[in-house]
């Protein structure tokens, strides 16, 4: 198991630290438009771009402009993604005939896509019609992404600039990122996924005959559950492979079918699971080293490069660890006869814990994808997460509560992260008297207070979130475990809404009028109410000026800064989440184990 282990990471993070300098090479040429061969063949798509949307690429916006069109754009994304679902019955490449989704429904998911959280209360393949898929959602899911990396942006040009009253240009920044990173990606990824067998057409649904007979249960009409037997079984069709591609390239998550990528039509091989983690960490480890260049220092990038990769190491090594070991009450009870021990002298189930994984990837793929996923804004699962194990579970769920910033989300990872090191190096500055600056850049009270901001957002919205579903009869409701697990579906359902995650526990009934409206407000506000007062921070840094390094200045590039930076986020992540995590799945892990 542990070669298995060391063998599977090993190599995912090799060729990780592989792409990431040429990616980061290639972001930061496309954003400051320093390449010459997109400058050539991408100019009379940009200009036609700006033409249409009238606006003037070389006029730069502050920081309140810049919001204020970040947010009527999403605005307009949130109401047509809308509009669409309600009238996709009356709208062209509907093969299945799928009515109007509810407008609960349709008012959650045109959230969840905007804000890059993917959330899906439905299940895609008898909901969601060719049309709305492709035109709503896979362009949403251009549209999110883009918009997070041009967050990023203007907040390290914020850091960059001095004495600037401007962080760039929203349309510039937006049209770069979709023509230049994201589809070129997207495309070629497509290509890959279709070579390993992801389908692409707009056929009809397919009846194909089963191999055995395969028996049910329905209702007849006095209400009473009788077994039927049928010899076919139905096949979804679909554009699979391009939504699926930027779903992972965009760390967006949203699958076309309600299984995700445990569906053999989204992830059919090994190898396309592995293309599909490494393409969920590819952009937002390329932007750490995109950073550094763009603040003059290659070091700073690597520096927030490496205590992303320690705490996600960490991290997959317990996720995974706790699935292999098994659940003991499954030993105890003779389900496993064949045990191993550890060197720890603990009990390893034979099979470990495969309850709800796809034989196809066997335990370390799964938990390694879990791991990835969450540690990332992404939300893409390969397997079911309400069947890990408890401490194989919090692992994913306290990487969304800290905020996804071990890489993260395609600019909300890096920037988030980056408000982290603001908060290090103000601390380390009270603590041990050096001045509280970052790269050149003094920290004062504006800048905390909106990085205060920033922190305390998501858990309001988490915490208070969870209090109100586990205090009213509409949120309990859909609950299908009792006791602690029942607790931590929810709890995971918040996390993932507030932090833009998108993946779930899947043991929660969550489309229903509660859910959804509960969960769009936490995902509109969770995306939001931290990139407003983020580009807020961008502004106060560009007009800053520079202050040269002296014997008072912290080095921001060091092992003792990694260090610092990865307290920073453990540290707040411990003290705001603890108590209710110690109420789901640490006390789930302390029953299973008989304590």
């Amino acid at each position: 198991m542990f070669s298995n282990t060391l063998v599977q990471v090993g190599l995912f993070l090799t060729v990780l630290l592989l792409v990431t300098k040429p990616m980061g090479l290639w972001i930061a040429n496309v954003m400051n438009g320093n390449c010459k061969i997109i400058n050539r063949l991408g100019a009379p798509f940009e200009r036609l771009i700006y033409r249409t949307l009238g606006t003037n690429p070389d006029t730069e916006m502050g920081w309140k402009q810049y919001a204020i069109a970040l947010l009527l754009f999403n605005l307009v994304g949130v109401a047509f993604v809308y509009v669409l679902q309600r009238w996709q019955v009356w709208l062209p490449l509907n093969p299945q005939h799928f009515s109007a989704v509810s407008v609960d429904s349709s008012f959650n998911t045109a959230i969840s896509f905007v804000t890059n959280t993917n959330w899906q209360g439905y299940s895609g393949e008898v909901t969601m019609s060719y049309l709305t898929q492709m035109l709503g959602l896979t362009v949403q899911n251009f549209l999110s992404a883009a918009t997070g990396i041009a967050v990023v942006f203007a907040l390290i040009r914020g850091f960059a600039r001095h004495t600037s009253k401007t962080i760039g240009n929203f349309w510039v920044d937006m049209t770069r990122s979709t023509l230049y990173i994201l589809l070129p990606l997207s495309f070629l990824f497509a290509i890959a996924l279709m070579g390993q067998g992801v389908i692409q057409n707009f056929d009809a649904y397919k009846e194909v005959s089963t191999l055995q007979p395969t028996t049910y249960s329905t209702a007849n009409e006095a209400g009473q559950l009788i077994n039927q037997t049928t010899n076919t079984q139905t096949l979804a069709m679909g554009p699979v492979a391009s939504q699926e591609a930027i779903k992972m390239i965009g760390t967006n998550g949203g699958g076309f079918f309600n299984t995700n990528s445990a569906h053999p039509f989204e992830n059919p091989t090994p190898l396309s699971n592995f293309l599909q983690m490494l393409a969920i960490f590819l952009i937002p480890a390329g932007l750490c080293f995109a950073f550094g260049m763009m603040v003059g220092d290659r070091r700073q990038g690597w520096a927030i490069f490496s205590a992303m990769a320690i705490v996600f190491v960490v991290m997959a090594a317990v996720a995974i660890s706790a699935e292999q070991a098994g659940n003991p009450i499954l030993t105890a009870s003779g389900a496993d006869q064949t045990v191993s021990v550890s060197q720890s002298g603990m009990a390893l189930q034979s099979g470990g814990n495969m309850e709800g994984k796809e034989t196809r990837f066997g335990i370390v793929s799964s938990a390694l994808f879990a791991t990835v996923t969450t540690a990332a804004s992404c939300g893409a699962v390969n397997t079911m997460h309400d069947s890990l194990t408890p401490i194989g579970g919090l692992v994913p769920m306290w990487l969304i509560q800290l905020g996804e910033v071990i890489f993260g989300g395609v600019g909300s990872g890096l920037y988030t992260m980056l408000i982290y090191a603001v908060l290090a190096v103000f601390i380390a500055g009270l603590m041990i008297g050096r001045t509280p600056e970052y790269l050149g850049k003094k920290i004062e009270i504006f800048d905390m207070k909106m990085t205060a901001i920033i922190i305390l957002v998501t858990p309001l919205l988490v915490l208070i979130g969870t209090a109100i579903a586990v205090s009213v009869t509409s949120g309990t409701v859909g609950v299908a475990n009792p006791g602690a697990h029942g607790f931590s579906e929810i709890l995971y359902a918040l996390s993932s809404a507030a932090n833009n995650n998108g993946s779930a526990f899947a043991g929660l009934s969550a489309n229903t009028p509660f859910y959804n409206t509960l969960l769009a407000f936490a995902m509109f506000f969770g995306r939001f109410g931290i990139i407003l007062p983020v580009l807020a921070i961008a502004g106060s840094m560009a007009a800053k000026k520079r202050i040269p390094v002296s014997l008072g200045t912290m080095p921001t590039h060091g092992a003792l800064f990694v260090t610092l930076l990865i307290g920073a986020v453990i540290l707040v992540g411990a003290l705001t989440y603890i108590p209710a995590l110690a109420l789901g799945p640490v006390i789930e892990h302390l029953l299973m184990v008989g304590v």
